[in-house]
């Protein structure tokens, strides 16, 4: 797992879950949101890394709604990260770092 979370711009797979799910319990309308979910990430990231990882992630979900992602389910598609604002193709490669 040492090369999978450098393709997630510095966050670890345990950083990106315990993100994914604080997002999910803090309430959005907390005014400590952006506080807590860094606390529950781990205390290793800011407010400011959590809040530039939350609007990664808007952008990824808005492109996936969009219906621009030319793709089939399943099928392995060659994609390469520019910069920590791209979004990054799951492959089932990367699910060889998955426990």
């Amino acid at each position: 797992m040492d090369e999978f979370p450098r393709v997630l711009c510095g966050w670890s797979w345990e950083e990106n879950k315990l993100f994914e799910l604080a997002l999910a319990v803090v309430d959005e309308e907390d005014p400590d949101r952006w506080q807590v979910v860094a606390a529950m990430v781990g205390g290793k990231k800011s407010v400011e890394d959590v809040k530039k990882h939350y609007v990664i992630l808007l952008e990824d979900l808005q492109f996936i709604e969009s219906g621009k992602l030319d793709h089939k389910l399943g099928e392995t598609q060659p994609c390469s990260q520019v910069d920590c604002t791209q979004s990054v193709c799951w492959t089932d490669e990367d699910n060889k770092y998955v426990t």
